[in-house]
């Protein structure tokens, strides 16, 4: 007959009192097995009981206060950087997704894009309306005080600072402090 250690499974001789694997006392009465033994483990079970109640003076567990960017995938910064490339798409984009519409950094940038892309809309729009003498060199003006201006925000957000445009900046900063929710 052949007899199997209890704890790590290992075949031991019928007479022996210890296992020569594991070292484990051996019972003088086991049933010898007839075949390799079957480790019966059950993984413990970390969920709470649905009856669980918190004692007297017992407080469950409250992780700690994050702000809500910081469970985002992006620091404020970055977010309110990459609020300006595509103007009015990005800004429409941050002002949606939930970690950062909680940010009022990042609702001022997204805000301050928009409005920044629809001034820029307009003044293009009345440039090639009017008829301007040298519409070209005021287009291209406008181009460059398009790509001059979302460089710098981009550059300023991207430093953390919250630096208005002109006008615009005070627009973004009153649609920024509003409540969201």
């Amino acid at each position: 007959m052949t007899k199997y250690c209890t704890q790590c499974g290992a075949q031991v001789e019928e007479t022996a009192r210890f296992c020569k694997k594991c070292g484990a006392r051996l019972a003088p009465t086991q049933p010898a097995a007839t075949g390799a033994p079957t480790m019966n483990y059950q993984a413990p079970n970390y969920q709470r009981p649905a009856d669980f109640s918190f004692g007297q003076g017992q407080v469950p567990y409250q992780a700690p206060y994050q702000s809500p960017a910081s469970q985002a995938d992006l620091k404020p910064n970055i977010a309110g950087m990459l609020c300006y490339p595509l103007s009015l798409i990005t800004g429409i984009l941050f002002l949606v997704l939930t970690p950062y519409s909680r940010d009022r950094f990042v609702r001022f940038h997204a805000w301050q894009s928009i409005f920044f892309f629809i001034t820029l809309v307009v003044l293009s729009v009345v440039l090639r309306i009017l008829p301007w003498p040298l519409e070209g060199v005021f287009l291209f003006g406008l181009r460059l005080v398009a790509l001059a201006g979302t460089g710098w925000a981009m550059y300023k957000a991207y430093h953390g600072e919250q630096s208005k445009l002109p006008l615009i900046g005070d627009w973004a900063e009153n649609q920024a402090s509003k409540n969201t929710m």
